[in-house]
């Protein structure tokens, strides 16, 4: 990723359910519906994504909307949710930018660890996750009270955040 790129990355936080924001969720649905049955996807719908313990953010490059994640905020963690890159841009930095806004709100929010659960056919992602830093854990809750069928398909990683 080269610098001129992380330039053209703005990030901004998402306070309403735009039309940018809207299209995003709805391209990532139907990239996740396509590999894996109803009860094993567990994004938080465009409305949940609201809530007060939730930050949540999208790239733009140039104006456009190219991506977009969120961190929920717990006691003891935080949990990525809903993290997407356009293909057409994905290489770009993209995720790498949404990454760490993400990772710097757990950190102001005095986190130390970050948690997520993505599927097991989001090996890009996957990878992804691994260069930076996240490495393999148990199931966290809510997903370790789900019946087995729901998670079957999950993966769950966990990097812990140097304090600020």
């Amino acid at each position: 990723m080269g610098e001129a790129n992380l330039a053209q990355i703005e990030i901004g936080p998402a306070r309403v359910p735009t039309a940018d924001l809207r299209g995003l969720i709805e391209e990532l649905d139907r990239e996740l519906s396509a590999n894996y049955a109803p009860e094993q996807r567990h994004g938080l719908s465009l409305d949940a994504i609201f809530q007060p313990h939730i930050r949540f953010f999208m790239a733009r490059m140039n104006g456009t909307a190219v991506g977009c994640g969120g961190i929920a905020l717990f006691a003891d963690f935080a949990e990525l949710k809903r993290m997407y890159v356009r293909n057409e841009f994905r290489g770009q930095g993209v995720a790498d930018a949404i990454l760490a806004k993400l990772e710097s709100e757990a950190r102001e929010a005095g986190l130390t660890t970050a948690r997520l659960e993505t599927g097991t056919h989001q090996i890009a992602a996957i990878k992804f996750y691994q260069r930076s830093g996240f490495q393999f854990c148990e199931a966290f809750e809510p997903y370790s009270s789900m019946p087995p069928e729901a998670i079957s398909t999950s993966v769950f990683l966990a990097k812990h955040l140097q304090r600020l």
